[in-house]
Order: structure tokens, then sequence, then C-alpha cells
């Protein structure tokens, strides 16, 4: 700890992973839900997934609608009305393209976060929606479970009943 802020040590897979441009001077940080607290808003992790690209910033005068692009096998866990993660800012998200989705931000989060320092072409850290990612993963490995089952495993469970 210094007198103002603070260190931190990354691994060699994080530093591989993020965007480590977004890391110089301000990062955005949310006190953890605890055990017990009242369970509302966006539900993440603090996990990135992946790195997009804002492809454009439209100011819509009371709003900004924020394109991000990323990569093509993330798409199916960007879910719209869903929760996503942009640098640690927790979002809903409004629409979701081919490779690409689609954010509204209000003028106090373009302000308060890093959001006021994005522009065409930043890149930016994701944390994609938890739920679309677990059900994913479960439907998944369920289809590769049944797919290798043999016929006498398809026995013995019939013959169970």
């Amino acid at each position: 700890m210094n007198h103002d802020g603070f260190d931190v040590e990354l691994s060699p897979e994080s530093q591989k992973l993020l965007a480590m441009e977004n890391y110089n001077g301000e990062v955005h940080i949310e006190p953890a839900m605890m055990m017990g607290d009242r369970f509302e808003g966006h539900v993440v992790q603090g996990h990135v997934d992946c790195i997009g690209e804002v492809t454009e910033i439209k100011n819509n005068g009371n709003s900004y609608d924020v394109f991000i692009k990323l990569p093509k096998k993330f798409i199916p866990y960007v879910v719209p009305k869903g929760s996503i993660t942009i640098d640690g800012v927790s979002l809903t998200v409004n629409d979701v393209h081919t490779e690409s989705f689609r954010l509204t931000i209000i003028p106090h989060t373009m302000k308060e976060t890093l959001f006021k320092n994005y522009k065409k072409g930043s890149r930016v850290n994701i944390e994609t929606d938890m739920f679309a990612r677990y059900v994913s993963h479960i439907i998944a490995h369920q289809q590769k479970t049944a797919s290798n089952l043999t016929w006498d495993q398809v026995d013995a469970i019939t013959a169970q009943y």
C-alpha cells in the first residue's frame, strides 16, 4: 500500500489475457457481494474472458451507445438484457450482433468510469454473462457424456428400470 493508492501483482496468465494499457492510473473496483446480502443487480465474478474493441461511440444526448467487437467464440455468452462487465464496470447488454454488442451508457457512468477514456479502437477487458457460460458448459459436457455411452452401458441403465 502506498499513500495515494495500492499496488497489485498480476500472474503471467493475467498479463497474457488482459488489455494492460487500461491499468494505468485508474481502475474500476466494486465491493463484492457478501453471502447473506440482498441479491440484486448484476451477477459478475471479476474474471476476464477476452479482450474486445470499441468500434463506435454514439452520443444520443442523454446517453451513449457503445459498440464493442469481441472474438466470435464469445458471442454465445453475451445475452441481450444480460450482464456483462467491461473493465470492471458491470452493465446490461442491449443488442447482440454476429461479432459485437451494444451497450447504452448514461452520462454519470460515462463520466465516473473508464468509459470516459474510450474511443474507437480502445481495447477493453470483458467478462461475459456468467449464467450463459455455466449453462453452455453444462450442456456441452452432458452431450459429451451422452455421446460416449456404449450399448452395454445403455443396456445396464435400462435394466435398472
